[in-house]
């Protein structure tokens, strides 16, 4: 009903005169959102004064907050807290209510070029200028269910107002026959581009003094993970180490000394010479205050980021710069 009230415009959009490129989808976590909105940073904070404006999920304040040098996880959420320390050149902002808080942000940053929401899909109150939408290749859109059944909570129709649709999580030899039978099924529009995406892993680095040691056949690793979905990271360590075990947390667990107790007994029951503890940025931002009980432990953080499968990263850059450089225009001319 909501949706069909702003379909016919009972319900309003509020625009701005900023460029606005929103990031989202239609399930419940677990698409790579935060992977894209670090992929969208990278590729435009050299060209532009960029900020990122999320929710900040599972952080224990309210309203909107600026990240400053001295913000932590609990106060801005952890995705947004990992934006901050990953793209210290960019701006990071929270707030529940986008539409109030743009303008809070353009008043303490008015040189923001351009504005990157963060899991804003359904938050039409504000009008983006360019909606990407993401779906996980194993859970496409298209086959999940409303919840409880399934993960979706927004309907599937909705993924027609997207100008990009980006299959992520894809597996990286997917081929071509593959590609045009999951274009067919999410019924890709003529004013939509569609792309597919596949995770692509960093080296390791650690926690406390971000030294970096590489994962091989020899290792054994014990995964300290609380995110949505750790199947990809999971086959990862399946194929690159000797074996590996698990710590498992909700996901954005707020660790606490009674987690990190349990993390060393884990480690230091594994009988072997070879090993080490492997965690996600997200988590790690959550980690990082444990810093001088983690220094001495081989607690390393695994980075990931975006692969554009069959050669297009360049025509998807080119899409997103040549939006802001159009709607630059376009608020010239007015």
């Amino acid at each position: 009903m909501r949706n069909l009230f702003f379909d016919k415009g009972w319900l309003k959009s509020g625009g701005f005169n900023k460029p606005i490129i929103g990031v989202g989808n239609l399930s419940v976590g677990g698409t790579g959102k935060s992977p894209m909105v670090e992929n969208l940073a990278g590729l435009l904070k050299d060209r532009y004064k960029v900020a990122t404006l999320s929710r900040g999920y599972k952080r224990r304040t309210k309203g909107y907050i600026l990240a400053g040098d001295n913000s932590t996880a609990l106060e801005i959420g952890d995705e947004p807290m990992q934006f901050h320390l990953n793209h210290p050149e960019i701006t990071v902002a929270v707030g529940e209510e986008r539409i109030e808080a743009i303008p809070q942000l353009l008043f303490d940053r008015p040189e923001t070029d351009v504005i990157i929401l963060d899991d804003a899909f359904q938050h039409r109150a504000i009008k983006a200028g360019l909606n990407i939408l993401l779906t996980d290749y194993s859970n496409l859109y298209s086959r999940d269910f409303f919840l409880p059944t399934g993960d979706l909570r927004d309907q599937p129709g909705s993924a027609r107002r997207a100008d990009i649709i980006v299959v992520t999580k894809c597996k990286p030899d997917l081929n071509e026959t593959e590609a045009k039978n999951i274009r067919a099924e999410l019924d890709i529009q003529p004013h939509q581009h569609l792309f597919f995406t596949a995770i692509r892993y960093g080296s390791p680095y650690h926690l406390v003094s971000r030294a970096n040691k590489s994962v091989n056949k020899q290792m054994e690793v014990l995964l300290v993970c609380g995110i949505a979905n750790p199947e990809p990271l999971k086959k990862f360590l399946h194929e690159e180490t000797l074996t590996y075990e698990a710590c498992y947390f909700n996901d954005h667990h707020i660790f606490i000394i009674d987690d990190l107790n349990e993390i060393r007994l884990r480690y230091d029951n594994m009988d072997t010479n070879e090993k080490m503890i492997i965690t996600t940025e997200k988590d790690a931002v959550r980690l990082v205050k444990f810093g001088d009980e983690l220094k001495d432990l081989p607690f390393y953080v695994l980075p990931i980021s975006v692969s554009f499968l069959f050669a297009e990263t360049k025509r998807f850059n080119d899409l997103i710069i040549n939006f802001i450089e159009e709607f630059n225009k376009s608020v010239e001319k007015v």
